[in-house]
């Protein structure tokens, strides 16, 4: 099972050396989207052993995964997993996503912050925490799904079912898009928990997304406009999500 490792960056010269020397433990194929850094950034990853995608600007997080996502294509992989470079995601959480990818029994592996009280850290900032709740409980409502977290973004992924996505978002809420389509597609999808880390709650997402009022009406305009593409699918179907569980509980009147 060949198995890519995800990395999108933006100007993490603080964290980027630690972060990948820690991965490499876990993962031996490594991409790092740098996602138009203007830092020391670029220069540090010219040291390491790592394959590079470099955006000539700033195109987003969504752009970002895209491309990871179209990496992972190119060069067969199974499975890719992404995760953060800001020291907020565990690179000593990988063993657990291999397990669940060896179960065979999902598509989607996506780390929840909230779905076990025993490995919460931090408390998150309280804008980001309501915006989550609204988000994921939204999500859930529409999709028939059973998500804790709708914004992690610590998840493995089956390359060839996110081949059947025509993923375009190329911002933060790429999330709200990958849903819809998830669902549309019944994708199944598994949680697996994380540990929440905050390590630096005054980081800014830029420009007006930093509004929170804002940021949530983004959210859920991306949302409705993906709704409104598959309007048709989920008018046919009744459940739009073939599987959605958790790892400590499953749901049989959601497969």
């Amino acid at each position: 099972m060949r198995t890519l490792l995800a990395i999108p960056v933006y100007n993490e010269q603080r964290h980027v050396i630690r972060v990948l020397e820690r991965v490499k433990a876990y993962a031996e194929d490594v991409l790092v989207i740098d996602d138009g850094s203007t830092d020391q950034t670029p220069c540090l990853l010219g040291q390491l052993a790592v394959d590079v995608i470099r955006h000539a600007r700033n195109r987003g997080y969504g752009r970002s995964m895209i491309d990871a996502f179209r990496w992972a294509q190119c060069y067969r992989y199974d499975w890719v997993i992404t995760m953060d470079c800001d020291e907020q995601h565990e690179p000593e959480a990988l063993p657990r996503f291999h397990e669940a990818m060896a179960k065979d029994d999902a598509d989607v592996i996506s780390g929840s912050r909230y779905l076990r009280d025993c490995l919460c850290g931090d408390p998150p900032p309280e804008d980001r925490r309501k915006i989550n709740q609204i988000i994921t409980r939204m999500v859930n409502q529409r999709l028939n799904l059973s998500l804790t977290d709708g914004f992690c973004g610590y998840k493995a992924y089956r390359v060839s079912a996110i081949r059947k996505l025509d993923l375009t978002e190329p911002g933060y809420a790429f999330p709200l898009q990958f849903w819809v389509q998830a669902a549309a597609h019944d994708l199944r999808i598994v949680e697996l928990p994380v540990r929440l880390i905050y390590n630096d709650p005054n980081r800014s997402f830029g420009g007006p997304l930093n509004d929170s009022t804002h940021r949530l009406a983004h959210y859920q305009q991306v949302f409705d406009a993906e709704m409104a593409r598959f309007a048709d699918r989920f008018a046919i179907c009744g459940c739009a999500a073939s599987a959605c569980t958790t790892e400590a509980d499953s749901d049989p009147s959601c497969r």
